[in-house]
């Protein structure tokens, strides 16, 4: 099913307002309770890895398009320093679909920001939420995951539902030759991402829930 853009669909499911509540989000397929913490594992084909934590915060954030947001902390680190840091923001509407608000994103080298490349906002200079993972996945399924033209252009297609499991195959038509492959247990999230051409892998080493 393709995003609609969120502005036409928030009445309709129901997401937050401006107040201060935020809607649980508990997808079984994408859950982020506050407290949640996942250390992931990536490594290259050329053998470099990279450690990568994700955790979910006791924090909101109210979007410009309305919506107040689960902000989420993804930080990349390698050879224990950080080479990347990523606030995103989700929410998850009436129905169980998890949305995906925007990003605040930032790149380091030695310590010193170089890059904040991928940031957006939705309601921002014509920038889109779109589902992460919906309701019901079924096989087949395509969706749009974020929109910024130019910037964040990330789209999925639902290639298998299993009894405990969902596999995703995720692109972006900004790079047409490459995609990835995910996996989201039940009850976890992601567990496995894996990408094409480049075989790069991402593991699921640690799950703590909130």
């Amino acid at each position: 099913m393709p995003a609609a853009p969120l502005a036409l669909v928030l009445l309709a499911v129901g997401l937050g307002g401006g107040g201060d509540a935020v809607r649980p989000i508990d997808n079984p397929y994408f859950p982020l309770a506050p407290g949640s913490r996942w250390v992931y594992r990536e490594t290259a084909t050329d053998g470099s890895k990279q450690r990568v934590v994700v955790k979910v915060t006791h924090r909101t954030r109210l979007i410009a398009n309305g919506v107040r947001a689960r902000i989420v902390r993804d930080t990349v680190s390698e050879r224990g320093h950080v080479i990347e840091d990523t606030f995103d923001w989700y929410a998850q509407d009436a129905g169980g679909n998890v949305w995906y608000l925007g990003e605040d994103t930032k790149e380091y080298e030695n310590g010193t920001v170089v890059s904040t490349k991928g940031s957006w906002e939705a309601g921002v200079n014509g920038a889109r939420g779109g589902l992460i993972m919906p309701a019901n996945p079924r096989p087949g399924m395509q969706y749009r995951q974020e929109y910024l033209a130019g910037e964040a252009e990330d789209k999925a297609r639902v290639v298998s539902v299993f009894a405990d499991s969902v596999l995703t195959r995720e692109w972006t038509p900004l790079e047409p030759k490459r995609f990835e492959y995910k996996l989201y247990a039940r009850g976890v999230g992601t567990v496995l991402e894996l990408s094409v051409p480049s075989g790069d892998r991402e593991e699921l080493v640690s799950f703590t829930r909130g």
